[in-house]
């Protein structure tokens, strides 16, 4: 990243996945204007009020006020990102998100006659 398209001159985003890079650069073909990262939600706090516990989405789409999370890690690890959006939608009922599951990406993927990423970078 870090070109001028429809979201506008941007530094590069520290994609954490290579998913997440290849999620952008369909976002970008399409014109689809993108956050990466831009919120997190408190989901935890401890007796001081400190937040202990958050979740930042991997997306956001301001056109369609929609968060997407990219979940394309082993399904063993999905428990715990399950919770968190379980808990997100509890305290913040108004907040729109989507997930996409490395089915779901996968398929994505196909659609749009993109090669599968490597499993290692899938992760």
């Amino acid at each position: 990243m870090g070109h001028t398209n429809i979201n506008g001159p941007r530094p590069p985003a520290r994609f954490a996945h290579a998913s997440e890079r290849e999620f952008a650069r369909l976002l970008d073909f399409y014109a689809i204007r993108w956050e990466y990262e831009p919120r997190s939600f408190p989901l935890e706090r401890d007796g001081n009020g400190r937040v202990v516990e958050s979740f930042s989405p991997d997306f956001y789409l301001p056109d369609l006020d929609l968060y997407i999370e990219l979940t394309t890690l082993k399904q063993s690890l999905v428990t715990r990102k399950n919770r968190k959006v379980r808990r997100l939608r509890e305290l913040y009922p108004d907040v729109r998100l989507m997930i996409l599951y490395a089915r779901d990406f996968r398929k994505l993927l196909a659609k749009y006659g993109l090669p599968p990423l490597p499993s290692s970078e899938a992760s």
